[in-house]
């Protein structure tokens, strides 16, 4: 492909758009936006226009229908993050939920639309779940595609964004090593965030940034001045607890009596089905109150219930939580209040995102990619520690005696 030439993409399992806004961003022209919930499809037409929203299955996609629906156009990029619930460590985990064979379906369209480039995100439970069977399902498709590969586990405030999230991005090309980009931050605090290597990097944007200039939360939808900026009402109990948390606490920081009933039984769920205790990191955090000289921890559908503010004693607002996401404010979300959490929490972020499409946008523009390589894994970095989980282990064994890095792969 010619540097002057256009770049695009279809982005499937769109969600809010964070992904389709971060490569819009780098010049992208989104082809497909695909999503199957109505709350998604309703945020992606409202914010980038009906035409090329498609709300579909992809089981019932084909890449004939994928190329036709683009208007004949073979994308620069295909890119996705399938549906996480099934194997996300935020909640409990089900191997044979049925929205993880998506991983397949997504490496079955990148094979049958075969753009120059896909990008592959999702969350680190898929390494894990079912003893890596969906990391397999995502190689085996792309390898047998002709995509050669590079797998890591980032954290996305290595990347720009303002939060602690760890993320598995898998990039692929057809003929030739995709490479993979460097961290622009530096970023501490969490497990996963890379420090040394990154001294010289400026540091991730913290929740003070991310909230700058937003002004306080309306008391009620009708008088907020950006959609969601309102703050829920608190309880007498709760401004108790709130106003006990100091910077960086959490309910395990608060009094016996303080702490919400649920707690002790969730507790004793995190570490009685049979994980062992100091991998899941004890009791969960619930409430906590975030720091503002640091990024913020990881936004979930839950966030806007559970994480304080770091000065006020409120939760944050919604749109508190897509401003740490990265959204911009003219952003709007659909459906009920349930429904935006969720589309906020389960967001790529938006600059995360525009860092990848740039650096993809950059080598497609280029055209430096000539090379003719067999398809191959070159890469599959799952950890910045020093060690790693008995599973993770495992799975690593496992891709590592399949694919051989580097070389290609002798499995069929």
């Amino acid at each position: 492909m010619s540097g002057a030439a256009r770049l695009s993409s279809v982005d499937l399992f769109a969600g809010a758009g964070g992904l389709t806004l971060g490569l819009q961003r780098t010049g992208f022209d989104t082809l497909l936006a695909n999503d199957n919930w109505r709350p998604a499809v309703d945020t992606l037409r409202h914010n980038f226009g009906e035409a090329a929203v498609e709300a579909a299955c992809v089981r019932e996609l084909t890449g004939a229908c994928v190329l036709a629906r683009a208007g004949g156009v073979t994308p620069s990029l295909v890119a996705g993050g399938p549906p996480c619930q099934g194997f996300t460590s935020a909640g409990a985990r089900r191997a044979d939920d049925l929205r993880n064979t998506l991983v397949g379906e997504f490496a079955r369209l990148v094979a049958e639309v075969r753009p120059r480039w896909f990008l592959f995100e999702n969350v680190e439970g898929m390494l894990t779940a079912a003893d890596g069977d969906f990391v397999i399902d995502l190689l085996d498709g792309v390898l047998d595609g002709g995509y050669s590969v590079r797998l890591r586990k980032v954290n996305v405030a290595n990347y720009g964004a303002a939060q602690l999230r760890k993320r598995v991005i898998a990039i692929g090309t057809l003929g030739a090593d995709p490479g993979f980009p460097d961290p622009s931050h530096r970023a501490y605090g969490a497990p996963g965030a890379l420090t040394g290597s990154t001294a010289s990097l400026p540091p991730a944007p913290t929740v003070a940034d991310a909230l700058a200039g937003l002004g306080e939360p309306a008391r009620c939808a009708d008088r907020a001045n950006v959609q969601g900026h309102v703050a829920a009402s608190v309880s007498e109990s709760d401004a108790r607890r709130f106003g006990l948390l100091e910077p960086g606490q959490t309910m395990r920081d608060l009094p016996e009596e303080l702490q919400h009933h649920s707690y002790a039984r969730r507790a004793n769920r995190r570490v009685s089905d049979g994980m062992p205790s100091e991998r899941r990191g004890g009791a969960p955090a619930g409430i906590r109150r975030l720091l503002a000289d640091e990024p913020s921890k990881a936004i979930t559908s839950a966030a806007s219930r559970e994480f304080v503010h770091p000065t006020q004693d409120r939760c944050l607002t919604l749109r508190e939580c897509a401003r740490l996401q990265g959204f911009p404010d003219g952003f709007e979300f659909s459906g009920s209040r349930s429904d935006q959490a969720i589309l906020i929490g389960n967001a790529i972020p938006p600059p995360f995102a525009e860092l990848l499409g740039g650096w993809i946008a950059d080598r497609v523009r280029s055209g430096l990619l000539c090379a003719d390589e067999s398809p191959r894994l070159h890469e599959f970095h799952v950890t910045n520690g020093s060690g790693s989980s008995p599973a993770l282990s495992r799975v690593t064994e496992r891709v590592n005696a399949r694919y051989q890095i580097g070389a290609v792969p002798l499995w069929r």
